[in-house]
Order: structure tokens, then C-alpha cells, then sequence
């Protein structure tokens, strides 16, 4: 018997929390079956998936009121839960006060015991039991007191201790370096956590070191194993012939790849031919991963705890070895390659009529660029004549885009479109310049055959019954839409529809209107927080935001993990391998696989979008002082987030810096309003602000609104000059009285008022 399958009789036959005898009672299972009883019972209970209280009793979680779930810590001290799996009556996180966090710590898989409901559906718990460390690593600065006290202090100011670091275990470390520690003993109890140093990054200035603390902060794997690169190696360069036999011959097409300038790697191409009926037939063809890397091997165990390659400003983290991804599965020019193949016929109206998967061989004919490409459909004769035997092959690509995308139009998929921020780097691997990355028609062009590709292959699996992992989009809570059609309501604007019947055309519509206006960013924003997260998932739940019935990850089976299972399924159910017991060894391995690979794609992102976010603060070190243009993206109750229209940066004009009145925050329209003066500050607002200053240990800048910076100094320059500038003699001995005397933010801005004189 299974741990589920012990669960799920569990849930249906058992009415209160039961020892294990009573569980085989009411079970009616036969004595025998004990041992394996208490191996799933320790597996669920492991999972938090059941309870098992201090008297050997166990229970399910919720109907304890308990949930399983990942908490997050706030650095003010307070935290929240994200459950595992929704229970009623819940709506979002759970909010756990400081004092009910009971030593969990950030990202620690914990128990939560819901306590009360808000009327809202927000909830308020404590932590009963962690279930599973966020880590047994991090990485910290390391200092050393005059009396000998080593200590480091976490990166992670969500990481609330620093951890002593017993004599002997600091590794030759000097005081101020960056490091990475095992915990050895977590907080527990009023005693503090205990360390040892493993590895010293550098100085926190040195190139490079950045990029380390990330990686090391998010627990990313930054090397590969002995055993993954030899087999990578082993694999060679060149396609055996034998491995050819029995594969749909694609090499007399004229098939082409299309990257940007710096790629190596090169793992998706395509096809585009005009049939006799008028009809277009599409071909993607995508470098076969999954007939090197074999199931259980050095390389797949490797990249399924990856899941997924990170993409830094400076490098990348591979899922795979360079060895693997930049050589037989890198569809180069002029070579042989393996691949898997998705074939369509499209009509006029984009609709794809027919379609067909095969295991298929390809020769590429060039290596494009998306620069390139637009070059030879905007005109640009020198690139035409240069690639004249492809030039209508580019052209038939392009006719065939705008029938796709007119048809994802149609049915309603959502396309911001918004410009995004392209990063260059000086040989330090500091910021030098802001700018906007251009996305051109060649980017868009290769984007929707991916599309529409990822949609035939979902389509053909879940027709067929096929055990896989889907990408799902689920609809948008109600509740979060009502709250997002409250606020832009207050700006002219509506979804015109129902919160429980929304539709994905409800948002494509209101961003077209939103197009090309200056709340567009920022409004577009709250639509993407109004959004569920998208996800992997063994059902095919569709993806909202692209207004798709079904959806799989097909077309990058060397960087994400997810799609090397979908080439693996797709394969074994066209070979006629989906054995009974295959399809049940899918079906229980696979939940737990997407839940893991959704939880690495969000590891991923966060540390990518961390590392640019802290270059972006260290390019504004040397501009204090300057005034921008910016929009606000966030209201808080602690002040506003703004982003710098010229930098992409953003930055918090927090709420003691706004000293002009006394601000409320209205938080379901996005609002700060002054008492006295009713000016309003909203989401959206564009706003010229000040640097006042860069906190490179908090990693912020902290702005001020010239608007408000000029009314204090016209405050001030009214009130006159005062009377006296003595202020009551200290006694001798004595320190000057600490209450009342401004923090660095209030000097700043007062700084910020003189400067402006």
C-alpha cells in the first residue's frame, strides 16, 4: 500500500485522530499489512500530509485545523504561511505574528494552525511544528568581536539570528568576508543558532561576488557533478548514424534556428511551407534531450533537482553541463540533429487542422539572429541579399505570425507587451548602463510558433490520457478581482464583468485601452499580482492568461525541466510504452515532480530578479541628490514604491520622509491621503522624485518627492528664523538625550530641503 493510497482511505473511512491499531481496525486490514502501515504513516506524517499527535494518535491536518505549508519571514519579525494545498474558508497566506513563529525560520516547511478568519477570508495562525528546514547552508558576513566572539550575520535579513561560529570552525576567515556556514544547531528555545564555516566567497566589492552570495543565498547548485559531465562527454558531438534509423527525415527542408547574438546554445527551430489548399504547415522541431539523458541517470537525477537553468546578468547556471546543451543537443548549422517535432497544418484563420509528433532528424541551414531576421523583413537589402534563398521562407514565417496572433487575439490571450530593461555590464561586472531592450518582429515571430506548438502537444496528451505535467493558469480569485476593479473604477476604468465571471478578454481588453498611457506599467503590474501564479500541474486545468484550453512546456527541454518530461511521456505513449504499471508510476511520481519543479522556477526568479535589483542599487550609489521622473508601482503603509522612468529602478519614498502632513493608507484603492492637505498619492501617480539616499546594507533607495521636499523648505523659510539656536547645557559627564533625535532617513531629507535651497 502506498502513502496515498493509505491517505485517501484514510480521508474516507476514518472519523477522529486513531492509533495505528484503530487505523487497521477501521481500515479492516489484516495484521500483516502493519509494518507497511507505519513506513507510509511516517512518510505522510514527514509530509504533514497527517498529524500525529503526542499521544501516537493521527489525524488529517485540517480537519485540526492545521495546513502544511512554506512560511515566509518578514524582517520586521512577523511572517506568512503559503499553504501547500487551499482549505476553505481561507483566502491568500496565513499571517503568523512574531511571537507565534515558535523558532520557524524563513522558508522552513512548518505546520500552521489556523486560529482565526477575517472577514476578508485572511487568516491569522501559529506555527505548531516545522516539518523541514529551508536549508542546512546560507551565506553571511563573518565578524569577529575584540573578546573573541565569532558570529556571522545572514545575508537573508528575512534570517533573523546570527549564528556564533565556534572557535576553530571560521576557516581562516578575516572579519568582513562573505561565507557560507552550515548550521549546526538551529534556534531553539531561547538558545541561539550554532555554525561552522564551509567556504569564504571574498570582499563583497570584488567581481563576481555578488553573483556567489545569490547563488549561495538561494541554495542554487553552481556546479555539476563528476558523473553528469562524464556522461555528457561520453555522448560526443556527432549523431550516430545508427541512432537516425527509424526517424521522420526532416533534412530536406530548409529549416533555420533564430537566437539572440550571444546564445550558444541553440535548442528549438522551425519550418514554415505554403500547402496547395492554401493552408500553412508549420514544423517545430526541438533538440531531443530526452533520448540522451535517460531516466535515473547522473544527468537526469542532476537536472530534475535543477529543474531549471538561471539566468544571471553577468552568466548562467545550466541545468545541463555545456558539455550536453552546447553539444549534441544544440541544433548548429550544416550537422545532423536529433529532435523532437511538432507538425501543423494551420488554416487562414489559425486554427491548426491537423497535426502529427514524431521523432525526427534535421539539418539547420543557418544560425539566425532576431536582429538579423527583422533586418530582412524590414527592407534591409545588404541582409536580404545576403540570405536571398531564405528571404521567403522569412516572409512565409511572418504571414503565418500575424494569422497565430490575430487568432490568440480572438479568443481573448492577454499580451502587455510592455518594454523591459536590458542591462550592461562593465568588466567588473557592475552596472554601466540602463537601457530598453528592443523586441522586434522576429522575437514575436519565433514566440508564437512556440505557442501554438506547446498548445498541439498539450492538446494530443490530454486526449490521449498521457500521465504528464501540464503549465497551468488558473482564473484569478474573485475576491482580488473585485478589489482590482474597486481601485481602477477610481481611475475611469472596468473590467466590465463579474468577478466570478471573468474572462481573459475582460483584461485583454482593458489593456489595450491602457496602451500607450502613462498608468499603463503600473496598472499592468496590479493585473499580473491579480493573477495566480502559473504552475506545473498532472491536470490540465488551461492557462487564463493566454486564453488556452490546454497548455504544456514542450520547446526547451534543455533548460527546463518540466519539458524534457513531456518529451519523455510524449515518446512513450507514441512507442506504445505506457504499460499499465508505467501509467501508475506516473500518476503517483509526477504531482510531487511538478510541485518541486513550480518551487525551483520560483527559486529561479527570485534570485535573477534579486541580483539585477541589488546592481541596479549600487549603479545609483553616485547619484545622490539627483531628481527623476518616476510612477508609483506600490502603496504601502510605510510608504510608496516609485520606479525611476530613466533607470528602471525602483525605489521607497517611505512615509517619514512625506513630513507635510499625516498620510492614512486607503489599501484597497491603492491610495496614501493627507489628512490636511488631501493630496493623494496612487498607484500609478507619476511623481519627480530625489535620491536621498542608497543603503547598500538594506540594498534601497530611499527617494523623496520633490513636491513635498518643497513644501517643507517653504515651511520652513516661513516659520522665520528662530530664536535661539542654545539648547539646555548638559550636565558634565553626561550624554546628549538620544529621544527625539532624527534617523538617518530624517536627516536625509532635511539634507535633501537645504540642498534644495
Amino acid at each position: 500500500m502506498t502513502p496515498d493510497d493509505l491517505l485517501h482511505r484514510i480521508r474516507e473511512r476514518v472519523t477522529h485522530p486513531s492509533t495505528v491499531k484503530e487505523l487497521m481496525r477501521a481500515l479492516k486490514l489484516p495484521k500483516t499489512e502493519a509494518p507497511g502501515v507505519r513506513r507510509a504513516l511516517k512518510t505522510l506524517v514527514d509530509r504533514g500530509a497527517l498529524i500525529e499527535t503526542r499521544g501516537r494518535h493521527f489525524g488529517v491536518p485540517e480537519l485540526m485545523d492545521l495546513a502544511p505549508g512554506r512560511i515566509t519571514v518578514h524582517p520586521n519579525g512577523f511572517g506568512f504561511v503559503k499553504l501547500d494545498q487551499p482549505i476553505d474558508e481561507v483566502t491568500g497566506d496565513i499571517y503568523v505574528a512574531g511571537h507565534n513563529l515558535h523558532d520557524a525560520m524563513h522558508g522552513d516547511r512548518v505546520l500552521v494552525r489556523v486560529e482565526r478568519h477575517g472577514r476578508d477570508g485572511r487568516s491569522e495562525g501559529r506555527i505548531v511544528r516545522i516539518l523541514e528546514r529551508s536549508a542546512a547552508t546560507t551565506v553571511g558576513r563573518y565578524d569577529k568581536e575584540e573578546h573573541g566572539l565569532q558570529y556571522v550575520t545572514p545575508f537573508d535579513k528575512r534570517l533573523l539570528m546570527d549564528v556564533q561560529i565556534p572557535a576553530g570552525d571560521e576557516l581562516g576567515a578575516t572579519p568582513g568576508q562573505m561565507v557560507v556556514i552550515e548550521v549546526t544547531r538551529w534556534p531553539v528555545h531561547g538558545r541561539g543558532a550554532l555554525g561552522r564555516v564551509i567556504e569564504i566567497i571574498g570582499d563583497l566589492e570584488a567581481p563576481g561576488v555578488d553573483t556567489q552570495i545569490i547563488i549561495r543565498k538561494h541554495g542554487i547548485p553552481d556546479r555539476h557533478s563528476d558523473e553528469s559531465i562524464a556522461e555528457a562527454t561520453r555522448l560526443g558531438i556527432d549523431v550516430d548514424p545508427k541512432d537516425i534509423e527509424g526517424r521522420t527525415d526532416f533534412r530536406g527542408d530548409v529549416v533555420v534556428t533564430i537566437d539572440g547574438e550571444t546564445a550558444r546554445d541553440f535548442d528549438d527551430a522551425i519550418s514554415v511551407e505554403r500547402l496547395a489548399n492554401g493552408h500553412y504547415l508549420l514544423k517545430v522541431h526541438i533538440a531531443d534531450v530526452a533520448h540522451y539523458v535517460h531516466e535515473g541517470s547522473a544527468l537526469d537525477t542532476e537536472a530534475a533537482e535543477r529543474s531549471t537553468s538561471v539566468y544571471f546578468p553577468e552568466r548562467a547556471v545550466h541545468m545541463f553541463p555545456e558539455e550536453l546543451a552546447t553539444g549534441l543537443c544544440s541544433l548548429r548549422p550544416h550537422v545532423d540533429r536529433l529532435v523532437q517535432s511538432c507538425v501543423m497544418e494551420i488554416d487562414a484563420r489559425g486554427l491548426v487542422v491537423e497535426s502529427s509528433m514524431h521523432d525526427g532528424v534535421i539539418v539547420s541551414r543557418a544560425r539566425m539572429t532576431y536582429n538579423e531576421v527583422a533586418a530582412i523583413l524590414d527592407g534591409d537589402e545588404a541582409q536580404r541579399e545576403k540570405y536571398r534563398e531564405l528571404v521567403p521562407h522569412f516572409e512565409r514565417m511572418r504571414e503565418l505570425f500575424v494569422i497565430l496572433n490575430q487568432r490568440r487575439h480572438r479568443r481573448g490571450s492577454i499580451d502587455f507587451d510592455l518594454p523591459e530593461a536590458k542591462i550592461v555590464l562593465d568588466s567588473e561586472g557592475q552596472i554601466e548602463n540602463i537601457l530598453v531592450a528592443e523586441r522586434n518582429v522576429a522575437h514575436r515571430l519565433i514566440e508564437e510558433c512556440m505557442l501554438v506548438a506547446n498548445e498541439t502537444v498539450a492538446a494530443f496528451l490530454e486526449s490521449n490520457d498521457v500521465p504528464t505535467l501540464y503549465r497551468i493558469h488558473e482564473a484569478p480569485d474573485p475576491l482580488k478581482v473585485e478589489q482590482f476593479e474597486e481601485f481602477i473604477s477610481t481611475l475611469g476604468y472596468s473590467l466590465s464583468a463579474g468577478a466570478s465571471t471573468i474572462k481573459p478578454r475582460h483584461f485583454q481588453k482593458l489593456v489595450e485601452k491602457l496602451r500607450g498611457k502613462p498608468e499603463e506599467r503600473p496598472i499592468a503590474t496590479l493585473v499580473l499580482r491579480t493573477m495566480q501564479k502559473a504552475r506545473y500541474d498532472t491536470q490540465c486545468h488551461g492557462h487564463f492568461g493566454l486564453a488556452a484550453d490546454a497548455y504544456a512546456h514542450f520547446t526547451s527541454p534543455i533548460r527546463r525541466y518540466p519539458d524534457l518530461i513531456v518529451h519523455r511521456t510524449l515518446r512513450e505513449f507514441r512507442h506504445g510504452l505506457l504499460s499499465d504499471a508505467l501509467y501508475e508510476e506516473r500518476t503517483e511520481e509526477l504531482p510531487e515532480l511538478g510541485r518541486h519543479t513550480s518551487e525551483m522556477e520560483r527559486r529561479a526568479d527570485e534570485a535573477e530578479n534579486e541580483l539585477v535589483a541589488w546592481k541596479k542599487v549600487r549603479f545609483m550609489a553616485d547619484k545622490v541628490g539627483e531628481e527623476y521622473n518616476g510612477f508609483i508601482t506600490g502603496v504601502a503603509p510605510f510608504g510608496l514604491f516609485v520606479q525611476l522612468v530613466e533607470h528602471y529602478v525602483e525605489g521607497l519614498v517611505h512615509i517619514s520622509s512625506l513630513a507635510d502632513d499625516y498620510y492614512r493608507h486607503l489599501e484597497r484603492v491603492h491610495q496614501l491621503r493627507g489628512e490636511n492637505t488631501h493630496r493623494v498619492f496612487r498607484l500609478g501617480d507619476p511623481v519627480r522624485v530625489q535620491v536621498l539616499r542608497v543603503d547598500q546594507d538594506r540594498r534601497q533607495v530611499d527617494l523623496g518627492v520633490v513636491e513635498v521636499l518643497d513644501r517643507i523648505r517653504e515651511s520652513e523659510r516661513n516659520r522665520g528664523p528662530r530664536t535661539s539656536k542654545a539648547g539646555p547645557k548638559a550636565k558634565a559627564g553626561s550624554r546628549p538625550p538620544t529621544k527625539g533625535r532624527p534617523g538617518k532617513r530624517e536627516r536625509a531629507v532635511k539634507k535633501a530641503v537645504r540642498r534644495r535651497k
